[in-house]
C-alpha cells in the first residue's frame, strides 16, 4: 500500500489554512498544523476528532476524498508561535517523527489584517511582528524542513496576496510582507532545486469566514460578487485545490512561480468617474 505523504501547514487552524488542511486530509494526506491559537488548534482538533467518530458530518470535498475514519490518526496539532526558530524546528522534527516523512510545507501564517494604520503611526514593533509572522517564519520552516523534503523530493508552497501586486493606504506592512514572500520564493527555489520545488500562492478575496474560530459566516452582497470578473468571492477551495496541486508529482515542472487566484481582479482596469 503506498505511503500517505505528509504535509507540515502554519497557520493551518482557521481560514484559508484550515481550508488547505481540511483539503489534503479529505484526499488521504496526514498533516501537521502548526499555529499561535491554542483554543483554534483544540478546536480543530476535536472537530476533526468528532469526524471520524461519526459525530459530525464531514464537509463536502472534491471527488477523490478519502473515508473520514482514520483522519485522527492522520492530524496532528501544534501551538507555537512561528516566529521562534526552536519552536518551529521542534515542531518538524515532532512532524517527522510522528509521520516518518515530510513532503510538503505550506507558509499560511500571517496576520491577516493588512491595515495597520497610517504610516507615520506605524511603531517598529508592529512592523517586525506582522513581517516576522509571515516573511521570517517561511525562511525559518523552510531551513529547518530542507534536508526532510530533500529526501521524498518534496515542495513549499508560500502565501503572499495579491496585495503584494497592488494596494490600498495604510498597508504598507502587509504589502511588504507579501512582496517579500514572492521574492523569498524564487530565491528558495534557485537554492532548493532541484530536489525541492518552491512555489507561491496570491489569493485575492477570499471567504473564510466559516472557517475562522467564531465560525459566523461573511454577509456578502451582491456588489461583493459582481466586482469580479468571475462573478463571485473566492472560496477556500480555490486556494486548497491549487496548493494541492503545486505540491503533487503533476506539478513537477513549475517552480519559482507566483500564482494570483483572485478572480481576475488585478486585470481590472478601475477609473474613477
Amino acid at each position: 500500500m503506498k505511503t500517505a505523504k505528509v504535509a507540515y501547514i502554519t497557520g493551518g487552524a482557521q481560514g484559508i489554512g484550515r481550508g488547505i488542511s481540511d483539503y489534503l486530509l479529505a484526499h488521504g494526506w496526514r498533516v501537521a498544523v502548526a499555529d499561535i491559537d491554542a483554543e483554534a488548534g483544540q478546536q480543530y482538533r476535536e472537530m476533526k476528532k468528532r469526524q471520524a467518530s461519526g459525530l459530525a458530518e464531514e464537509p463536502a470535498a472534491p471527488s477523490g476524498e478519502q473515508p473520514a475514519e482514520d483522519i485522527g490518526e492522520r492530524l496532528r496539532v501544534f501551538t507555537l508561535d512561528v516566529r521562534d526558530e526552536k519552536s518551529v524546528a521542534a515542531s518538524i522534527a515532532a512532524t517527522c517523527e510522528a509521520f516518518g516523512r515530510l513532503d510538503a510545507v505550506i507558509n499560511n501564517a500571517a496576520i491577516a489584517d493588512p491595515f495597520q494604520g497610517k504610516l507615520e503611526e506605524l511603531s517598529l514593533e508592529r512592523w517586525h511582528q506582522v513581517l516576522d509572522t509571515s516573511l521570517t517564519s517561511s525562511f525559518l520552516t523552510a531551513k529547518h524542513a530542507a534536508r526532510h523534503l530533500r529526501e521524498t523530493g518534496g515542495s513549499i508552497v508560500n502565501l503572499a496576496s495579491s496585495r503584494a501586486l497592488q494596494s490600498e493606504p495604510h498597508s504598507e506592512a502587509y504589502a511588504a510582507s507579501k512582496g517579500g514572500i514572492v521574492a523569498l520564493t524564487h530565491a528558495m527555489a534557485m537554492s532548493l532545486g532541484p530536489e525541492i520545488r518552491v512555489n507561491a500562492v496570491s489569493p485575492g478575496w477570499i471567504d473564510v469566514s466559516a472557517l475562522q474560530k467564531s465560525g459566523e459566516a461573511e454577509s456578502l452582497s451582491d456588489e461583493d460578487h459582481a466586482q469580479h470578473p468571475v462573478g463571485r468571492v473566492g472560496h477556500v477551495d480555490d486556494i486548497a485545490a491549487l496548493v494541492a496541486f503545486l505540491i503533487s508529482d503533476k506539478a513537477g515542472f513549475i517552480t519559482g512561480q507566483n500564482h494570483v487566484v483572485d478572480g481576475g481582479m488585478t486585470r481590472k482596469m478601475v477609473y474613477v468617474d
